[in-house]
């Protein structure tokens, strides 16, 4: 049975876009084997770290443990939707959630990044052997070995470079597609009133509610004033929010080399949009400082390379997002 494998060697097969949406097509539908909410929680979390993979298109298990973790926090505490799989009892993800919870007298009313770091790490690392067990061999056999490779022992997963592409051209889509299959899912499973009840949470169950650590980063590190407008941040009637330069709609992750100092007028203008591609080398600049000012740049800068922020800002546009914003007042 795949989902006990502990390697899976990639198959180096060729594959078109053709092939790779017939293999996602039934991997995302009901006719699926699995019947378990546990693959679009991989997906999910795969999407959030298209960006952060190395040059061999590598991810950690622990970066796709976090991810996969947050989703099922806010999805069966947060918002009580217990029953994840078609089979008897609850997931095992879910049961541990739970005690976790209960043995840490955590509120429900926590969403996953309310939780103290110490806390979150320690259950990143019990749900990341749950994903050992029941999930990094199950959809390596439901798509055949063609889209990744894995290995317990080096705790690594490799996308087939292939794959990584096709997941950056068609990112909001296979987002959009996830959250509706998850939800209908869901739906079924937990008799919940409608799908659209469930698909605004599903779609938002990855959004930390807190940008307030990067924050403190920023302001430590750069001069207290608005990324766009120049605007002096440091007044008292002033208003300093984080924005995420390429929209977080898109990007479905906090990356602090996305994220920039805003006023509050520049962050309510731009919302959903792009600023304008003059703005993209001025973010490299500063994050060229970014690397030299923090000691712990390796951490905070995750696989950080300028061409990733510059992908990331062509591959949006692809996706739709081609509305460019520059502030009102220049």
């Amino acid at each position: 049975m795949s989902h006990k494998l502990k390697v899976g060697e990639l198959n180096e097969e060729y594959l078109t876009d053709e092939d790779v949406w017939r293999i996602l097509t039934i991997v995302l539908s009901p006719k699926s084997v699995k019947s378990s909410t546990y693959k679009y929680a991989l997906i999910k979390s795969i999407i959030e770290n298209l960006y952060q993979v190395n040059d061999d298109f590598e991810l950690t298990y622990d970066q796709l443990a976090y991810g996969f973790t947050k989703v099922y926090w806010n999805l069966v505490v947060h918002h009580d939707l217990v029953k994840q799989n078609r089979g008897n009892g609850n997931a095992k993800a879910v049961t541990d959630i739970l005690e976790f919870q209960m043995k840490h007298a955590i509120p429900s009313e926590f969403s996953f990044d309310k939780i103290n770091d110490r806390l979150q790490l320690k259950l990143v690392s019990k749900i990341k052997s749950v994903m050992k067990t029941n999930v990094f061999g199950a959809l390596y056999g439901d798509t055949k070995g063609q889209f990744y490779a894995f290995d317990h022992k080096r705790e690594y997963f490799r996308l087939k470079p292939a794959v990584h592409q096709f997941m950056l051209r068609y990112q909001l889509l296979l987002t959009n597609l996830t959250n509706y299959h998850m939800a209908r899912m869901i739906e079924e499973l937990n008799e919940v009133p409608n799908i659209n009840y469930l698909l605004e949470k599903v779609e938002t169950i990855a959004k930390r509610s807190s940008l307030k650590p990067f924050e403190e980063i920023l302001l430590h590190y750069f001069e207290a004033s608005c990324f766009y407008c120049g605007k002096d941040l440091s007044k008292s009637n002033s208003q300093t929010e984080v924005d995420h330069f390429i929209p977080w709609s898109f990007v479905q992750s906090d990356q602090i080399w996305n994220l920039v100092l805003s006023c509050r007028n520049c962050n309510n203008s731009k919302r959903d949009k792009l600023p304008e591609r003059s703005y993209l080398n001025s973010i490299i600049d500063r994050n060229e400082e970014l690397v030299e000012k923090v000691n712990e740049s390796k951490k905070v800068l995750n696989n950080y390379k300028d061409k990733k922020i510059i992908m990331l800002y062509d591959y949006s546009i692809r996706n739709g997002f081609d509305e460019i914003w520059v502030p009102n007042n220049r």
